[in-house]
């Protein structure tokens, strides 16, 4: 009698243990007897226990930390950069049989190609040109996880950590650049206000009046200011006449 329960116990562990439920986003790779037989999922799954084996797979994006390496750029400058990478299971069949564990191996395919590439790259280019290295770096790996099923989407480089003296350098090099802009911004507007004092001087000197209304221009602006003493500019022409009379004078006391 208990022989008999224990094997229906064991029967019905068998029987409820044959049904796998499969999400949206997953696959199941079934093997009968060590060989491939079929992909099943999503849904309800019958794997037949001792015959059958089911390797589960997942769809969805993974999101995966590169951890930072240690690169000597081609100009000969020591980094530590890191990323991140992109990418999910196009044919979960090659995912299983393919390759061991795809998520390690790519994980290890993914820090030598860093390496790789940005050792090929001078440090300018990997401080300006970041969405070309992020191109490359995508192609070349997608390329060689190809064979296992595996699609990578993006590789991103995070962080690109330089030692002191180098950001010490680059420093003074932004710094005396933006001194250069200053100092040619500064000599444009210098050149400019002369051509515009020019071609104002060409106006006034076709045009005297010009001059005049200028003249009581200033006086206006001088009568608006709150200052306690006013100055007024007259021009040299009005005391002609009293130098005219002076003139004469001077002459009759010589004689």
């Amino acid at each position: 009698m208990d022989a008999t329960i224990i094997i229906l116990i064991l029967i019905g562990f068998l029987f409820f243990s044959a049904f796998n439920v499969l999400r949206e986003y997953e696959r199941g790779v079934i093997f009968m007897l060590g060989r491939y037989w079929k992909e099943k999922g999503p849904g309800l799954i019958i794997v037949i226990p001792g015959i059958q084996k089911m390797v589960k797979v997942s769809l969805r994006t993974v999101a995966m930390d590169v951890p930072p390496q240690d690169i000597i750029t081609r100009d000969n400058v020591t980094v530590k950069v890191n990323a991140v990478l992109y990418f999910r299971v196009m044919d979960p069949q090659k995912a299983v049989i393919k390759v061991e564990d795809y998520l390690y191996a790519t994980s290890q395919l993914s820090q030598t190609t860093l390496r790789s590439i940005l050792g090929q790259s001078q440090l300018d280019d990997l401080l300006s040109k970041r969405d070309e290295i992020n191109s490359q770096l995508q192609k070349v790996i997608d390329e060689q996880t190809e064979p296992w099923g595996v699609k990578v989407a993006n590789v991103e480089v995070k962080n690109v950590d330089l030692p002191q003296e180098m950001q010490r350098a680059l420093a003074k090099q932004a710094e005396a650049e933006r001194e250069r802009r200053a100092k040619v911004i500064n000599a444009k507007g210098e050149f400019e206000a002369a051509e515009k004092l020019g071609q104002a001087a060409d106006t006034i000197g076709q045009h005297p009046p010009a001059l005049q209304l200028r003249f009581l221009q200033t006086i206006l602006d001088i009568s608006n200011d709150r200052n306690t003493t006013t100055f007024f500019p007259l021009p040299m022409e009005m005391f002609e006449g009293f130098y005219k009379q002076r003139k004469p004078e001077n002459k009759s006391h010589d004689d």
